[in-house]
């Protein structure tokens, strides 16, 4: 029972984190503000039908094997009617869900391209304050490899699968550099070496003195799977012994800040052109573009302290 309660409990933090400004949610604030980053944060991203998801719940099974606690953020297609997460992630890691040690949650990309929301990285970081040494995020997948995963992990796992080496070169440059592991999942497929092979010869080419490890997987039965957590807990080791891990979460911190400055200058222009007739009038001539956006920009001042005051 305890466990449902602990889990129950971490939801409604989350819950709190993704509401729009509240008390509560300052609150919450002000005590991550002291907590340690004390979790590592795997961010594992591929073309959708890579096997992510399946190689995350193997990839749990790992964490677990070592006594470890582990989170896990599935970020899914939000649903076109709901808004919400479409939960298909979690219903792959069901075998986990009466684990203690285990926590999974869906989040909905609510339309956001880059296909993660602005409120994660304040959840990996509630997650890390509440001693989970280990943080996974998967990301949604939308034909193509994301990349804003990287902003948000202290690790990157790119998933390809054989055969797709025409699309490995189509997305040659974002590969490169976003990648800390490759994995060749579903390895027991025709093409395996041919993948590999054109995973080489990228890295060969790479500018970057470091060469990503490629570890083959099958998910499906696990195999491989011991091998890709024994690479990222190396890596983890050579990120700490070298400086590097605090450079990158420094880095997540600044990345968070724009974002979060972005959004809120996008909420409080939704804001100003609320019954605005702005557009109008740049339409049909009688303000200019110009003296149109110097409007928008002064009401969006008023409006921002307007929100302060109350």
């Amino acid at each position: 029972m305890q466990e449902h309660d602990d889990k129950g409990a971490i939801a409604r933090l989350i819950s709190m984190v993704e509401r729009p400004s509240s008390r509560e949610r300052q609150d919450l604030e002000d005590w991550l503000a002291g907590q340690a980053e004390a979790g590592f944060v795997v961010g594992v991203t591929g073309a959708p039908g890579s096997g992510k998801s399946t190689l995350v719940d193997r990839l749990l099974g790992q964490i677990r094997a070592t006594d470890e606690r582990v989170a896990v953020l599935a970020v899914d297609p939000s649903s076109p009617f709901s808004g919400g997460a479409i939960l298909g992630d979690r219903v792959r890691m069901q075998g986990h869900t009466q684990d203690a040690g285990v926590y999974i949650r869906s989040l909905a990309t609510r339309g956001h391209l880059g296909g993660l929301t602005v409120s994660v990285p304040r959840i990996v970081r509630l997650l890390e304050a509440l001693s989970f040494p280990w943080v996974l995020v998967e990301t949604v997948g939308v034909g193509q490899v994301e990349i804003e995963i990287t902003g948000e992990a202290d690790a990157t796992v790119v998933v390809v699968n054989p055969g797709w080496g025409d699309s490995i070169q189509a997305n040659k440059a974002g590969l490169m550099e976003i990648a800390d592991i490759f994995v060749i999942n579903k390895a027991d497929r025709p093409g395996l070496r041919d993948t590999r092979r054109d995973l080489e010869n990228m890295l060969e080419m790479s500018p970057s003195d470091r060469r990503p490890p490629i570890v083959e997987t099958t998910a499906t039965n696990g195999e491989g799977v011991d091998a890709l957590f024994a690479t990222l807990a190396e890596f983890k080791g050579e990120l700490e012994a070298s400086g590097e891990l605090s450079r990158r979460r420094a880095a997540r911190r600044l990345a968070e800040f724009d974002r979060l400055v972005m959004a809120t200058l996008h909420q409080a222009v939704e804001r100003a052109m609320s019954g605005s007739d702005l557009r109008e009038r740049v339409r049909d001539g009688s303000l200019t573009p110009l003296k149109a956006a110097a409007e928008l920009v002064g009401s969006i001042d008023v409006s921002l302290e307007r929100e302060e005051r109350e």
